[in-house]
Parts: structure tokens; C-alpha cells; sequence
């Protein structure tokens, strides 16, 4: 392999690793702070119980995307040097913006959160995991305008003199229209990730309590989470799909290739149809294949929002490129932009039918005695991170050989000193880290799970010293005895 095949390898491992926890840490601190407020609101021992043990599985979350984001920006250094040299001017400023704010706003705020049991007043600790919620989604605002940036480049001007491109605006940069509808998809997408995460779960241990004896007596905790969980994830993955159904028509009219790429689509059609299945040799214009499965105006709704709308296919736009960017192959690898689009749509579609069929049972009280559903629902706690990371996949392959959209390509991009010796080092080295955080990070979360919730405050039987709610709730709908143990901490939170 070539030091570009090196650099390119290691960044893809490294940030797919750490996608895997971006979206559930986004997701989860927005269910955390949702139960909390339920909690502060009504005094129900229940949602206090939830806030704690889903508190929990925020804090691995937390802790592992902050140890594996901190390597995506020693890459851009280390691996990609001329990348940095030619975008620092236009990319520092966001990234800069995400450590000096929001990545701050969290710290501050969860070191509060966690810490501040008993010790700050109701509202503010409830103020402080809001907080926490926002820095999460301020964090992603602008590691996103970054990367928009580099599928949309606007606000810049190209200096001859040093070969860099300089910012002029960062208004234009932070109101992108790439950014625009990439923003909310993926935070709609967390919010699925997070949903699918906490119905598993609950699932998981429903089916376990009633395989213990205790049919009919599920705890609470696990009962509420899921039935509380099941609409807003059905609502985020509708939601996701209104946006990236805009997206996908935005992204026709900035980078066509990647759309007609997506559809191994060859030549111009109008109108367009969507293929849902191909066989055969994507790369070589196939004439759609072996075999092929195709929704007539489907692809032309989609990219354009009309139902004859003209989309563009492969050849053309590639003679396009050339006229414009001069001599070159200017087609990503079509296979893997077709299969990963599938992938993407396909692994939302169904967590769309997991989280509607769970509402249905859940609407008519069967969704606790539902074997085959909960079985069902362990198993899509992988659906949505199959929808991010192909989805991941497909924005970043599909844009190449550009790493910066028709400016910089990925050819140009990489740090020529860097050896192939010293590639390999450090992707085996992270492979490695990256291998232990996984192991250590799944053995908490795990062990968490298999304890279950705090117990009520009733119970002494051992657990974890966890808050329950004592005395009836105020005014406020926070109890108002404060000398029990919802007034203490919970130090199994810092593990």
C-alpha cells in the first residue's frame, strides 16, 4: 500500500471508531436531560432511577468520543500536512470555535451534572445536564461546518501567493447551505441511535426479568424507558429521512457525481429511476447489470423533487469535471457509494419498522409480553450505527478524489515525509488503544447493564448506593425532602 492508501486507511478506522460514539453521546445526554426533567417535574422515584442508570451509560459514551476525537486532530497534522497548510485558515476557525466553546460548555457542565447531586439546587443541577445537552449539539454544529466546508467550499478567497485558501467570512462558513440540512440529519439520527440504544436495552432486561420469575413484574424502569423512547425515535427516524430526502437534492445540485454515483447511474436519464438492487460489475457501466431491481421517477423525486426531473449520470458529469478541473478520472468507486447508500437507507427503513411496530405494541399493552419484539429490538441497537457509518462512508468516498471539493484533491492532500513505516506504526499503535478503550469501555457499559437500575429508595438490599426520591413533591414537582438519597451523589457515577 502507498503512504495515500496509508493515511487514508488510518483516518477512515480511526474516525469510523469514533462515529460509533458521537451520535449516542448526543443522543443519550438528550435522554438523560428528558428524564430528569420528568423526574424534577413530577417526583416520581421512576425517573430519577432512569436518569441515573441511563446517566451511566452516557458517562463511557462521553468518556470514549472524547479519548478517539482528540486523534482526528493530531491527523490532520501528522498525516494530511498539505491539507492543513492549504485549509488551515478556513478550517482552524470552527475547529477552534468547537474547543474554546462547546467542547468547554461540556466539560464545565457534565463535571457539574456529575458532581453537583445534592449540592447545586434542583433547577440549576437540571439547567446544568440541558447544558450538557447543548454543548453536545453546539460540539457537532461546528466540527460539521468544518466539514461541509470540504463538500461546499463558500466564504473564502484563494491567496496565489501562498497557495492557501483565507477565510472571508465566517458568517458563510457557519451558514453553509450543505450545513443547513447536514446538521439536522445528524442529530436526528443520534437521537435514533440513542432510542434504538434504550429500547434494546430495556428490552434486554425486560426479557431477562421475566426469564427470572418475575413475569408481569418488570420493573418500571424498564417499562417507562421503552414506552417513553418508542415515539421520539420514530419521530427522529421520520424526521431523519425528511432530511436527508433535502439533502439528497442538494447534494444533485453540488456534487452530481456523488449522486449519480450512488445509483451507478452511467448516462443522463429523464425522468430517473431508483435502483433498489444491482448485480454485476458496478464500475464499468454495466447497463444496469446483471440484474436489477428499479422504481420508475423514484431517483428523479428524490434528487430533484419533480417526477420527470433530469438527473445526470456518470460519463457526462465526467466530462464535465474535466472540462472544468482539466484531465483525470473524477469518479469515486461506484460500488462502494451504491452499496453504502443502500446500507444507509436501507438499515433506517428498518429501524422505522422496529420503532413503529414497537408504539403499535406498545399502544395495545403487549409490548412487555412481546418475545419475538424484544428479541427483535436487542438486535436494531446495530441499526442505526450501520446507518451512520455507511452514511459516513458514503459522504466521503463518494466526494473523491476531492478532499476539498473542487480545490484541493485527496492525491495532494497528505504529508509527503511521512514513510510508510511510520503509517503502519501508528495505525497498528491505534488499532490497539482503540481495541482497549472498545474492551474497556463494553466491560463498564455491560456490567451496568447486567446491575440494572438503582434500586428504589426503599430497598436496602445492597445495589450501587443509588438516589431515590423521598417525601412528596413541591411545588416544583422536585421532592422536597432533601436529606435523602437523592441528596447525595452516586460515586459509582465516576466509577
Amino acid at each position: 500500500m502507498t503512504e495515500l492508501e496509508l493515511a487514508r486507511l488510518q483516518f477512515g478506522i480511526t474516525t469510523l471508531f469514533h462515529f460509533i460514539f458521537v451520535p449516542t453521546s448526543i443522543g443519550l445526554t438528550a435522554w438523560v436531560a428528558y428524564c430528569q426533567t420528568r423526574w424534577h417535574r413530577s417526583g416520581e422515584e421512576t425517573w430519577l432511577r432512569m436518569t441515573r442508570f441511563w446517566g451511566k451509560l452516557m458517562l463511557v459514551s462521553l468518556a470514549i468520543g472524547v479519548v478517539t476525537g482528540i486523534v482526528q486532530e493530531f491527523q490532520f497534522g501528522m498525516n494530511w500536512s498539505q491539507y492543513s497548510r492549504y485549509v488551515g485558515d478556513v478550517f482552524g476557525a470552527p475547529l477552534a470555535m468547537e474547543g474554546l466553546a462547546a467542547f468547554f460548555l461540556e466539560s464545565t457542565f457534565l463535571g457539574l451534572w456529575l458532581f453537583g447531586w445534592g449540592r447545586l439546587s434542583p433547577r440549576v443541577h437540571l439547567a446544568t445536564i440541558w447544558l450538557l445537552a447543548i454543548g453536545t449539539v453546539l460540539s457537532a454544529y461546528f466540527i460539521l461546518a468544518a466539514n461541509s466546508w470540504m463538500q461546499h467550499p463558500v466564504g473564502y478567497v484563494l491567496n496565489e501567493a501562498t497557495g492557501r485558501a483565507e477565510m472571508t467570512s465566517i458568517w458563510a462558513v457557519l451558514t453553509n447551505s450543505t450545513l443547513l440540512w447536514a446538521f439536522p440529519h445528524t442529530i436526528l439520527g443520534a437521537f435514533t441511535t440513542a432510542g434504538a440504544l434504550v429500547l434494546g436495552v430495556s428490552a434486554w432486561r425486560i426479557l431477562r426479568e421475566r426469564r427470572g420469575g418475575a413475569r408481569g413484574a418488570v420493573d418500571a424502569v424498564w417499562s417507562r424507558s421503552a414506552t417513553h423512547v418508542l415515539p421520539i425515535t420514530l419521530g427522529a427516524v421520520l424526521l431523519t429521512m425528511v432530511a436527508g430526502h433535502f439533502q439528497g437534492m442538494l447534494m444533485e445540485e453540488q456534487q452530481p457525481m456523488k449522486m449519480a454515483a450512488a445509483e451507478a447511474q452511467f448516462e443522463t436519464e429523464a425522468p430517473a429511476a431508483f435502483s433498489l438492487f444491482a448485480t454485476g460489475d458496478l464500475e464499468h457501466n454495466p447497463g444496469h447489470t446483471n440484474v436489477d431491481l428499479r422504481i420508475p421517477h423514484a431517483l428523479s423525486l428524490f434528487a430533484t423533487g419533480t417526477w420527470d426531473g433530469e438527473v445526470k449520470g456518470i460519463n457526462q458529469i465526467q466530462q464535465e469535471e474535466q472540462a472544468k478541473h482539466g484531465p483525470g478520472d473524477y469518479t469515486p468507486i461506484v460500488a462502494v457509494t451504491y452499496w453504502t447508500f443502500r446500507a444507509m437507507v436501507g438499515a433506517g427503513t428498518l429501524m422505522l419498522l422496529v420503532s413503529l411496530g414497537g408504539l403499535l405494541l406498545g399502544r395495545r399493552g403487549k409490548l412487555e409480553h412481546s418475545t419475538w419484539y424484544l428479541r427483535i429490538a436487542i438486535a436494531a441497537i446495530v441499526l442505526p450505527h450501520v446507518a451512520n457509518l455507511t452514511g459516513w462512508v458514503f459522504t466521503e468516498m463518494g466526494r473523491q478524489p476531492w478532499v476539498v471539493y473542487g480545490l484541493l484533491k485527496t492525491s495532494d492532500a497528505n504529508s509527503p515525509l511521512v514513510s510508510s513505516a511510520s503509517l503502519w506504526i501508528t495505525l497498528l499503535g491505534y488499532t490497539l488503544i482503540y481495541g482497549v478503550l472498545a474492551a474497556v469501555g463494553g466491560w463498564i457499559a455491560l456490567k451496568e447493564i447486567r446491575h440494572g437500575a438503582p434500586p428504589p429508595s426503599g430497598d436496602d438490599g445492597g445495589g450501587s448506593g443509588a438516589p431515590g426520591a423521598s417525601g412528596e413533591p413541591g411545588a416544583s414537582g422536585a421532592p422536597r425532602d432533601a436529606g435523602g438519597l437523592a441528596a447525595r451523589p452516586d460515586l459509582s457515577l465516576t466509577y
